[in-house]
């Protein structure tokens, strides 16, 4: 049984758990209505309830909730109910890193400060459902603040929603999409050319260094060595994965298996080709 410690609105309050100490967030369509401290709450079958002893990678959940207008609370809440039609699995302890992301994002877009998001086109294409599902944060900013956000944002909010429905934090997520991005731009810096998002060989890319990033995160290592052929093969091609290989394990913090570079190579090699041959 729920007492209420703190109302925020109808639809959201803080709560203890009779007999601990452990506050809660408890979500659900009008669990707050006329509801005062120290009452029992009775749980719809909609009602979510989250601990507050928890931390996000932007701080303590605790803090986050002080801090958050519940607005905001709600809207993310209602992204990961969303995501749910795209997804098998969604973790909703998201709910407050993205809550408090959206906040920022409406303060950016009252200020005439919005952000430019260079990696939206990677990221539309890299984690097609997770942006689909994101999609929905334009509607509730419209309905629920009057605001417009821009497509740029909803990218970042895919981020958080991958975040969601994988073991990826969201550092590594955008991660993989700084890596497919710096990739194909020094592609097109060596070629001269635009790079078509819609090619076959520009996913196959994007989805082996997404996977290359997450076995660096687990320390995996593959099985065959291409380099010596690679190498020798195609030098550009490897010289370009070698410096991306680099640059992935300075970010990650964590060593790159060198046999990464030849398969990367191969990838890079192909998009290049395609590039060429258009």
């Amino acid at each position: 049984m729920y007492k209420v410690k703190k109302v925020l609105n109808h639809n959201s309050v803080i709560a203890v758990e009779t007999n601990e100490l452990v506050e809660y967030l408890i979500m659900g369509k009008g669990v707050g209505f006329g509801m005062k401290p120290t009452q029992e709450l009775k749980l719809g079958d909609d009602c979510k309830v989250f601990s507050l002893a928890e931390t996000s990678e932007r701080g303590d959940v605790k803090d986050i909730v002080k801090h958050v207008d519940p607005v905001y609370l709600e809207m993310a809440e209602a992204v990961l109910q969303h995501a749910e039609e795209y997804f098998d699995s969604v973790d909703h302890n998201i709910v407050f890193p993205m809550a408090d992301h959206l906040e920022y994002a409406a303060k950016r877009i009252q200020s005439n400060d919005q952000i430019i998001n260079p990696l939206l086109n990677d990221i539309k294409l890299l984690f097609y459902n997770e942006y689909k599902a994101a999609e929905i944060v334009k509607d509730l900013f419209k309905d629920n603040l009057g605001l417009d956000m821009m497509d740029d944002e909803i990218g970042y909010v895919a981020m958080h929603i991958h975040s969601a429905t994988s073991q990826d934090k969201l550092s590594q997520t955008l991660e993989t999409a700084h890596a497919v991005r710096n990739c194909i731009t020094k592609i097109e810096d060596i070629t001269g050319r635009t790079i078509p998002t819609d090619s076959f060989s520009y996913n196959r890319m994007m989805n082996h260094i997404r996977y290359m990033v997450a076995r660096i995160q687990k320390h995996e290592d593959l099985k065959i060595d291409m380099n010596d052929y690679v190498s020798t093969t195609f030098p550009e091609s490897f010289k370009i994965a070698a410096e991306i290989c680099h640059e992935l394990s300075k970010s990650l913090g964590s060593p790159t298996d060198e046999m990464e570079i030849g398969y990367l190579a191969m990838h890079i090699e192909r998009v290049k080709a395609d590039v060429l041959d258009s």
